[in-house]
């Protein structure tokens, strides 16, 4: 995750007017499913990975959290974080993933929105999360999902006429880098199975709570152009841990 488009002028700018970037949580399409799967933020000691402009950090603490640290590469995202989303109980450390210092027992719940995917090893954090949580902690984040980041291209198969014939899946069962196209921008991202996920969360101690595959709700169906078509195939994982 250590490269970072975000600093880049033109890349920030388009990546501000996304809907999750002015909406906030609402304008996630994960949203509604990811929220049902977080634990009781009420007096816990939080910790956010790849946070961006702190809208899971703010959750937290308008849900009672008793600290909140939030942690990005992009010192862009993290001005605007701490512009919008910064409570008296809230800290923003600029620093890549691999270089925050995960103290033993130091946080009671560690969330992630769509941050892992740009990680080349996700035992790396599976191992450096259980180290930081308390007993019984829990661990709770969303990736784009494994069918999404196959092929690499992360783009349909298109008709003579322009229309969506299908999403190419290849390379299922081959983990490991992928270049794909987001924003305009060719951006570095690690495909990995959802056996892969699952099993270096086992391996490094948690108990699995729960995994879901996100779909838009009816509303958006109905009222966003083009959303009919993320019915066709899933684009977010979400998988909820414990340290047992």
């Amino acid at each position: 995750m250590k490269e970072n488009k975000y600093d880049q002028p033109a890349f920030f700018e388009q990546y501000s007017r996304m809907a999750r970037s002015v909406q906030g949580l609402e304008g996630a399409g994960e949203w509604h499913v990811l929220r049902r799967m977080l634990p009781d933020f009420r007096g816990k000691r939080v910790l956010d990975l790849g946070c961006g402009f702190g809208w899971h950090c703010r959750y937290a603490a308008e849900q009672g959290a008793a600290a909140v640290v939030g942690v990005a590469l992009s010192e862009r995202m993290l001005e605007v974080a701490r512009e919008r989303n910064g409570f008296d109980n809230m800290a923003y450390e600029c620093k890549a993933i691999e270089d925050f210092e995960f103290v033993p027992d130091s946080f009671d719940v560690v969330v992630s929105s769509l941050a892992f995917h740009y990680l080349e090893s996700f035992d790396f954090v599976c191992e450096r999360v259980y180290r930081c949580l308390s007993s019984g902690g829990a661990f709770v984040f969303s990736v784009e999902h494994p069918v999404f980041t196959a092929s690499g291209r992360q783009d349909w198969a298109y008709g003579h006429g322009g229309e969506r014939l299908h999403w190419p899946v290849d390379r299922y069962f081959s983990p490991g880098r992928r270049e794909a196209c987001f924003l305009g921008e060719s951006v570095t991202k690690y495909h990995r199975t959802v056996e892969e996920y699952v099993g270096c969360l086992l391996a490094r101690g948690f108990a699995l709570k729960g995994l879901a595959e996100p779909q838009p709700d009816e509303k958006a169906v109905r009222e966003v152009p083009g959303m009919a078509d993320e019915l066709r195939r899933p684009i977010f994982l979400i998988l909820s841990a414990v340290k047992a």
